[in-house]
């Protein structure tokens, strides 16, 4: 399966921090698709249910051939639930997700995902945040994904998460096709590369690098600025913005290295960014394509 270099994550279509209008995400998934992005990552949890809605809206508009389509599985959106601790999506229907990583839960996610986004099939279906769930993810997830993948229903297997350790049990205990690997391989966070990396690009595992941003700290190193969904402490803030200034010293913008550095590494198959609007489509696509000078890299490094 193929995918483009540069994807398009849906986070910020379902409303994450601020609500965003159905025409303007509209806009954004058809301003993706002009610029000739054709891999798209979505999830039951982003907007509870709407990134699916809004995605599957416009997709099912193009040829299916023509791209490939991620969603994820571990929870079950319901009404009457009580708000999951943490969530941030601004404007969402009245149901909030529930975490359920077995066997028929997994099923039935997949069924209610095919039904938000109104197409024929999924690509890749992920495990998606089961931090707290391993053993379930492994005994009922993986199982119903695997079957789903046999049948032919699905063409990969993945699991999505902000940590790389547990996606290195995954590799070792069971058969992935690839790994969301979200902010852990990025210039500010490299822990990915420690173990993860390595193992998949020995077992064939593709990595899609996702939060190459790190949650907005490289895209606009300053005090206030989020690392990892929080406030960033001073230490990583200064460390940002010591990446910047080598960037600017070359005449180059750091979200342009930000977005192009996880590609450097042979694990890594594709990019993914979040966007609420056209214009953060083409500026990320603009950074995407940026000619940047390979004496940048070792400097980055140091």
């Amino acid at each position: 399966m193929q995918v483009t270099r540069l994807g398009l994550g849906t986070a910020p279509l379902g409303g994450l921090f601020e609500a965003v209008a159905d025409d303007e995400a509209h806009r954004v998934v058809e301003a993706a698709w002009k610029a000739g992005i054709r891999f798209f990552d979505t999830a039951p949890l982003y907007g509870h249910g709407l990134a699916e809605l809004r995605l599957g809206a416009v997709l099912s508009s193009k040829p299916r051939d023509e791209f490939v389509l991620a969603t994820k599985v571990g929870r079950l959106l319901r009404a009457g639930a009580p708000p999951e601790p943490g969530q941030a999506y601004k404007g969402v229907p009245p149901v909030n997700p529930v975490f359920d990583f077995s066997y028929d839960g997994v099923m039935r996610s997949a069924e209610e995902s095919m039904s938000r986004l109104g197409l024929d099939r999924i690509d890749v279906l992920h495990i998606h945040d089961s931090d707290d769930h391993f053993e379930e993810a492994l005994t009922g997830a993986y199982r119903a994904l695997d079957r789903l993948r046999s049948e032919g229903s699905i063409r990969a297997v993945g699991a999505g998460m902000n940590q790389s350790e547990m996606l290195v049990r995954f590799a070792r205990e069971a058969d992935f096709d690839c790994f969301l690997l979200a902010g852990r391989y990025t210039l500010l966070d490299r822990s990915g590369a420690i173990e993860l990396l390595p193992l998949c690009a020995e077992r064939r595992i593709a990595i899609i690098a996702g939060g190459v941003f790190n949650s907005g700290i490289l895209a606009d190193p300053r005090p206030g600025a989020t690392f990892n969904y929080t406030t960033a402490p001073p230490e990583l803030v200064r460390r940002a913005e010591e990446l910047k200034a080598v960037c600017d010293r070359l005449g180059v913008d750091l979200k342009a290295a930000a977005i192009q550095f996880p590609l450097r590494h042979a694990a890594v198959a594709t990019v993914l960014t979040g966007c609420r609007s056209v214009a953060e489509v083409e500026e990320n696509v603009r950074a995407f394509q940026a000619d940047i000078p390979d004496e940048l890299w070792p400097l980055l490094d140091a």
